[in-house]
């Protein structure tokens, strides 16, 4: 687990503002609550903690999922985004 990126969370109640712990969550699920429930600062700071290549990986895994929480315009925007500024970052 990433420290830095939990700090987020404990900061910023709105992301688990609907967990009783969650002190337990892996960084994919981390990085998906601030996609969904974050604003752009709370993006940023996570690809700060984790990396661009990091974050965008994480996301193109649960997207390509059969199920995932992400709405089709988070995962438009987020997959034109990822494609423009994480291409051949590594």
């Amino acid at each position: 687990m990433n420290n830095k990126l939990q700090d987020i969370f404990l900061q910023k109640s709105y992301l688990v503002w609907d967990l009783k712990n969650p002190d337990g969550l892996s960084e994919d699920s981390m990085v998906e609550r601030i996609i969904n429930y974050g604003n752009w600062d709370d993006v940023m700071q996570a690809i700060s903690i984790l990396g661009i290549a990091k974050v965008s990986s994480i996301f193109n895994a649960s997207i390509n999922q059969t199920r995932n929480n992400y709405r089709p315009q988070t995962i438009n925007f987020f997959k034109l985004y990822f494609q423009k500024y994480a291409q051949g970052v590594t």
